[in-house]
C-alpha cells in the first residue's frame, strides 16, 4: 500500500484511516522520507479544521505545535501548528516559537494518532511522542476532534 496524495481529495477520512491501518510502521517511514512527505502532511493538517468539534473546546485558546521527524536528510523534520481560538480551528501558515504545547513524533506515530490507530496517551507514556509545554492541553487535544477510525 502507498500513500498517494493525488487520491486524497476524493478519499474520506475513514478511507484514509483504513489505508494507514494497512501499512506497517516501516512502510509509513519509507513513504514519509520520500517525495510525497509534504503533500501527505499538508493533506492531513488541512483536515484538522473540518474534524474540529467546537463544542468540545469551549474556553480553549491555544496553539499546538506538531514537529514531525523522520524526513530526508535535507529536511529532517517539519513543523505545523493548529490554533484553536474562540470556537474556531485553523492551521497556522507560519509556525513559530510561541506555542502552548509542542508534540514531537515520528511519522508512524503521527499517522497512528491522526487516524485513531494509536492512543496518544500511551504513545506519550512509551516515549514515542515527546511533549513540551502544557501537558493538560496535550492530553485533551485529541478529544477536540472527530478522529476517523478504520
Amino acid at each position: 500500500m502507498e500513500l498517494d496524495p493525488s487520491s486524497f481529495a476524493t478519499m474520506s477520512p475513514e478511507e484514509f484511516a483504513a489505508l494507514v491501518k494497512g501499512m506497517s510502521d516501516r512502510e509509513i517511514a519509507e513513504t514519509m522520507r520520500g517525495e510525497h512527505r509534504i503533500a501527505v502532511l499538508d493533506a492531513v493538517f488541512a483536515r484538522f479544521p473540518t474534524l474540529f468539534r467546537p463544542d468540545r473546546a469551549e474556553g480553549v485558546s491555544a496553539t499546538t505545535q506538531f514537529r514531525i521527524t523522520g524526513g530526508p536528510e535535507s529536511r529532517p523534520h517539519d513543523t505545523y501548528e493548529i490554533v484553536i481560538d474562540d470556537g474556531s480551528c485553523r492551521v497556522s501558515e507560519e509556525p513559530g516559537d510561541d506555542y502552548d504545547v509542542s508534540l514531537m513524533m515520528a511519522p508512524a506515530e503521527f499517522l497512528k494518532m491522526t487516524t485513531g490507530r494509536g492512543n496518544p496517551t500511551m504513545l506519550v507514556m512509551r516515549g514515542k511522542i515527546k511533549v513540551k509545554g502544557d501537558l493538560a492541553l496535550a492530553a485533551t487535544f485529541p478529544s477536540m476532534f472527530d478522529i476517523p477510525k478504520a
